[in-house]
């Protein structure tokens, strides 16, 4: 097989990556020394590998600054309505080479590093993920980032800059073991602390009743330190911030106090007051009522809502009369990502009665204008209900508020419903059964004027199910975003190969049009787009096939289906589904080695939480299958399991482009959209798949004949919870589950304790509640399917170019002009701000020109 081209050499044909300007690299080599000799203060000689990073870092930085200035110049002059994304996840992977794509520099760095003899990929990897996500959700935020700049909205992105990210994993004789994610250790170029913006937060202390009205006193003082990062928009000049608040006891801190002889412990204790933003909480669809998790959610929505009304205030600066909040909700919409910074509603409520002592109707009413919810999970156990005595401690004013809401919003329901007392619990914002609690989605749901699930299944749960009460009351409240996933990181930068090939095919608007990708369907036939789609995914399974064996060690047949399940591990995504497919498989083999097999590589990924037992041991289950099923000599290259170790965005843009088989495999009616579900469809895989989440919308955007469904639909799930599901009556009918059970139960894949995984088939026997043998049978015959298909190659491709021409409805893009025409008020442009080179007058006529066309 031919060696594939390297990056380097693919970059250099490409076209949507920059022009390569004589003058450019020779200004990017100037820049690149000059920080190598007086930032990093280093020469050639003692320069490390990474010094070259960080050179290179800060001089692409430097060609955001001008830009990201003139941005916020442009926003202060025309003073647009302003969107803040509130998150207490952005999981933003790295920086660097989607600045370059999005300031369209790749070409002329690439060339300029390649000029001064260093390799350009190496650099690459030198850089950090900013792990501060833990996944979906966290993503989601990172993604409608680029979007929102890219469509030029005026927004924001607030969250915390914790000091220790999600946590790296490491596989140890199969287990999962957690090491500290120090991604700060070396600095971040990308980051521009602004200690003259810093607040206060308070915590604790107590209500005083006054004549004014109620004070919250004696509180401990925490301050907010924030960092701004720059969000480039693709190619149009625009640079938003992403706001991360840090932590900082206040000098005065434990020095006031009684304590006052213990100085040296007083300075000590300061670390006591810094650890709320020390470390993210490291589970996905899970509540862990813990104090410093609360502490967390109000000191990122105390720190920035202090902000966004001192921006408001200063834009109101001109305007004669007092300070008016009345077009409050004209200049700023608050998306709240899940539950967790819900106390922005009883915040802003503070500030606006106790500080600016508006009446309680006007604040309301400000209030539900201003923020919309965004719904992630129907699981029970990921639902916030926070202890009322917890908030009663921590956040006394906050608790009165809630209390004052509720009542109000009960007084409205009871209107409504005189005698339906049963209406009232199941819709209070306190649940009183075991032990008094704040259901926070309540909270957001009554105190906002828009709620959406995102995907069109999900947010249908939402309405019919989950919060039905709510959705009878108001249904116009209710609505559907559809996730998205940005085609800038997951196309332009992961697959370099395919993004030109189809730039070649029709051009390059598709970049900030993706439904632009239909045009592919009139090349489906083509034998010659046919090749080379086929070229650029085993070009990408070859390079990815080399990574596995210089990390694993383990041999790669690149001919194989590379079959990917990467994602969170949950019971609810089934990966234990997948693991009793590949001992299935594994069994047959055995069984009759000469029998014609289609080959596969298993490669299966994901970080468990670390406190969630039954997820360490669907990893050690699967480990324990992959050194049965590697070390057979009888299977030889015919199937290959392989544990991604330490799953994180940059190992995503590497795995993603060489998969062939997208597993995509939860319990209908439990995964609220997934993205990892497109960003596979965009990069020419095919999806294996329930009618769950965006799965389902995927299926109606290229055909569900393109894409391998099985399995129950909600409808069947629901029927059969009344009926009640028997795990026994599949084990006893499906002989080769039940060899495959037998072998878990029996220690074949644990000889030396054969007792290891009674908790797995205890669990799967007793309480499943996402019902993994009732989908056994259909998901084996739906693998032979995808097997008859894989063996006629150029079928397999026209069936990935009819997937790639329907992806276009999930680009984020979309999903965030839906959020910003039909929840935020706000219009996307595609008005590019003058480029720092251009004189001020250019600059000036293109801010008269916004005026007029909001006008």
């Amino acid at each position: 097989m031919a060696t594939p081209l390297s990056d380097h050499e693919k970059r250099k044909q490409i076209s949507i990556r920059g022009i390569v300007g004589v003058e450019n690299v020779a200004e990017l080599k100037k820049g690149f020394n000059r920080h190598l000799h007086f930032t990093l203060v280093k020469d050639r000689n003692i320069a490390t590998t990474r010094d070259y990073y960080f050179a290179l870092a800060h001089t692409v930085r430097d060609h955001l600054v001008g830009r990201w200035i003139r941005t916020q110049q442009f926003y202060y002059e025309t003073d647009p309505k302003r969107v803040y994304y509130l998150s207490l996840e952005f999981y933003m992977g790295r920086t660097l080479q989607n600045t370059m794509i999005n300031l369209g520099l790749q070409n002329a760095c690439d060339e300029a590093i390649y000029q001064l003899g260093l390799d350009m990929e190496d650099l690459e990897e030198m850089e950090e993920d900013a792990g501060l996500g833990n996944g979906g959700l966290g993503r989601l935020a990172a993604c409608f980032l680029d979007s929102m700049a890219t469509l030029g909205l005026a927004a924001y992105g607030y969250g915390i800059r914790y000091e220790y990210g999600i946590f790296n994993q490491k596989i140890k004789g199969g287990w999962q073991v957690e090491e500290a994610d120090d991604w700060l250790r070396h600095g971040n170029p990308w980051e521009k602390a602004r200690p003259e913006f810093m607040l206060p937060v308070h915590f604790y202390g107590r209500v005083e009743e006054t004549k004014e009205g109620s004070k919250w006193v004696d509180t401990q003082v925490i301050l907010a330190m924030p960092y701004d990062t720059p969000v480039p928009g693709y190619m149009n000049n625009t640079v938003n911030t992403m706001r991360l608040w840090s932590a900082r006891a206040p000098n005065d801190f434990n020095l006031r106090d009684f304590n006052v002889g213990d100085y040296i412990q007083a300075v000590l204790d300061r670390n006591l007051a810094e650890n709320i933003s020390r470390v993210l909480y490291p589970n996905d669809n899970f509540f862990e009522g813990k104090e410093l998790r609360l502490k967390q959610e109000y000191f990122v929505v105390a720190a920035t809502l202090q902000d966004v009304i001192r921006r408001f205030k200063t834009s109101k600066k001109g305007s004669p009369g007092t300070m008016s909040f009345d077009t409050f909700p004209e200049k700023v919409a608050i998306q709240l990502n899940d539950t967790h910074p819900a106390m922005a509603i009883p915040e802003l409520m503070r500030i606006f009665v106790d500080i600016e002592k508006l009446d309680w109707d006007t604040a309301w009413e400000l209030t539900k204008r201003t923020f919309a919810y965004t719904n992630h999970t129907v699981l029970p156990e990921a639902l916030e209900r926070w202890p009322v005595e917890l908030l009663e401690t921590l956040l006394p004013r906050h608790l009165q508020i809630i209390y004052r809401i509720n009542q109000v919003h009960l007084d409205g329901i009871t209107a409504l419903f005189p005698k339906d007392t049963d209406r009232l619990r199941r819709t209070s914002l306190i649940e009183e059964e075991g032990g008094k609690r704040v259901n926070m989605a309540h909270l957001c749901i009554v105190g906002s004027h828009a709620v959406n699930g995102v995907a069109e299944i999900h947010s249908n749960i939402i309405k019919t199910d989950v919060f039905r009460d709510f959705s009878e009351m108001e249904p116009g409240k209710f609505q559907n975003k559809t996730n998205g996933i940005t085609p800038r990181r997951w196309l332009l930068l992961c697959n370099p190969g395919l993004a030109e090939l189809i730039a070649e095919a029709i051009g390059e608007d598709y970049v900030k049009d993706l439904n632009q990708l239909q045009k592919l369907k009139a090349l489906v036939d083509d034998d010659a787009f046919i090749r080379d789609v086929s070229k650029v995914k085993q070009d990408n399974k070859l390079k990815f096939g080399q990574y596995l064996e210089k990390e694993y060690n383990v041999k790669i047949n690149p001919s194989s289906i590379f079959d990917i399940h990467v994602k969170r591990i949950h019971e609810y995504k089934r990966q234990l589904l997948n693991c009793l497919h590949i001992i299935t498989m594994y069994n047959r083999i055995k069984k009759n080695p000469r029998a014609p097999f289609v080959p596969r590589t298993m490669i299966i990924g994901g970080k468990a939480a670390p406190g969630y037992h039954m997820a360490k041991m669907i990893i050690k289950l699967i480990t324990s299958v992959g050194d049965v099923v590697n070390n057979d000599p009888a299977i030889g290259d015919k199937l290959k399991v392989i544990y991604l170790e330490n799953y994180r965005v940059s190992l995503a843009e590497k795995v993603i482009p060489a998969t062939d088989l997208s597993e995509q495999i939860s319990t209908a009616g439990t995964e609220a959209s997934g993205t990892g579900n497109m960003k596979f469809m965009l990069n020419g895989a095919l999806t294996i798949g329930t009618m769950d989440g965006a799965n389902v919308e995927m299926a109606e955007e290229a055909g569900e004949e393109n894409l391998f469904i099985f399995g129950m639909r909600v409808g069947d799930v629901a029927e059969m919870d009344k009926k009640g599901y028997n795990a026994m009556t599949y084990y006893k009918k499906l002989p080769e589950l039940k060899q495959a059970i037998d072998q878990i139960k029996g220690g074949f894949f644990s000889p030396k304790n054969p007792e290891l995984f009674k908790d797995i088939t205890n669990m799967l026997f007793n309480h499943d509640r996402f019902k993994v043998f009732a989908d056994f049978e259909d998901y084996a015959k739906c693998q032979e399917k995808v097997s008859k298909l894989y063996q006629n190659p150029k079928e397999w491709t026209k069936v990935v170019i009819k997937n790639i021409a329907a992806t276009g409805k999930f680009s984020s893009d979309r999903t965030i002009t839906e959020y910003a025409t039909e929840v935020w008020g706000v219009q996307p442009t595609d008005l590019k701000i003058p480029p720092p080179n251009e004189p001020r007058e250019a600059f000036d006529v293109t801010a008269r020109g916004l005026k007029k066309s909001e006008v």
